[in-house]
C-alpha cells in the first residue's frame, strides 16, 4: 500500500514539475504533500527520494527537498543526447538481436497497440518502456544500456506528457514498426536513424508539448 501511495505522489509531483505548476527552487514540504495527496508522510518521503533519484529534486541537508526543474535548453540538450544513445543501442541491436529478443520486442509493441485502443497514454508509456528495454538488452552493451536508462529516467515525465498530444501515440506506434523492420533486416544504419528520429522531440512536436503543458496548468 505504501509503495502504491509513494508512486501516486511521485507521479503527481513529477507531472506538476513538468507542467510548471511547481517551479524550480520551490520547497517540497512533506506535510503539505501528505495533505494534498491524502497519505501519510512515509510514502511522501519515498516519493521525494524517487524525485531526487530522477533528477527532478535536490535534497539540501537541514533545509529540505527542493524542485530542480530543467530549463527549456536543458531539455533540448537531454533529448539530443537521448536520441544519440537510443540510436547507438538500436545500431548494435540490429547486429546482435536474437530471434527470442525480436519476438519480445514485437510483443511489447502489441501492448502499445492495446494502449492506443484503450486511449490510455500512461499505459502506452509503460508499454513503450518495455519496447525500448528490449532494444537495450539486445544491444549487448551493458554500460550503454545503463547510461541510456539513466537519462531516460531523467526525461520520463516529459516523455509521458508528450504522449497526450493528439495523434502522438499512433505516430509513435508507427515509428516502432520502422524500428522493428530495421532490426529484423539487420539494417544498422536505418535502425540508428529511425531510433534517433523517434526520440528527438523537435520543431512541431516540441511546440505541441509546450502548448499541452500550458493548457494543463
Amino acid at each position: 500500500m505504501s509503495s502504491r501511495a509513494a508512486t501516486r505522489v511521485f507521479q503527481g509531483v513529477e507531472e506538476q514539475i513538468a507542467t510548471g505548476q511547481l517551479k524550480d527552487g520551490e520547497k517540497l514540504d512533506e506535510a503539505s504533500l501528505a495533505e494534498r495527496f491524502q497519505v501519510s508522510r512515509t510514502p511522501v518521503r519515498e516519493a521525494l527520494l524517487q524525485l531526487v533519484g530522477s533528477g527532478l529534486a535536490t535534497q539540501i541537508p537541514k533545509r529540505g527537498c527542493f524542485v530542480k526543474a530543467p530549463s527549456f535548453r536543458e531539455m533540448i540538450e537531454m533529448f539530443e543526447v537521448m536520441s544519440e544513445l537510443e540510436g547507438m543501442c538500436a545500431r548494435l541491436a540490429a547486429r546482435r538481436i536474437s530471434d527470442q529478443q525480436l519476438a519480445a520486442l514485437k510483443a511489447a509493441n502489441e501492448g502499445c497497440e492495446e494502449a492506443i485502443q484503450a486511449n490510455d497514454s500512461d499505459l502506452y508509456y509503460h508499454k513503450n518502456v518495455e519496447f525500448h528495454e528490449c532494444i537495450y538488452t539486445a544491444c549487448g552493451n551493458s554500460f550503454l544500456a545503463s547510461e541510456t536508462r539513466s537519462l531516460r529516467r531523467r526525461l520520463q515525465s516529459f516523455r509521458r506528457l508528450q504522449l497526450r498530444v493528439r495523434g502522438r501515440m499512433p505516430q509513435s506506434f508507427n515509428e516502432h514498426y520502422e524500428i522493428i523492420e530495421a532490426l529484423e533486416s539487420g539494417n544498422a544504419d536505418k535502425a540508428d536513424l529511425v531510433s534517433r528520429q523517434h526520440v528527438m522531440i523537435q520543431g512541431e512536436r516540441f511546440n505541441d508539448l509546450l502548448v499541452h503543458m500550458e493548457q494543463t496548468q
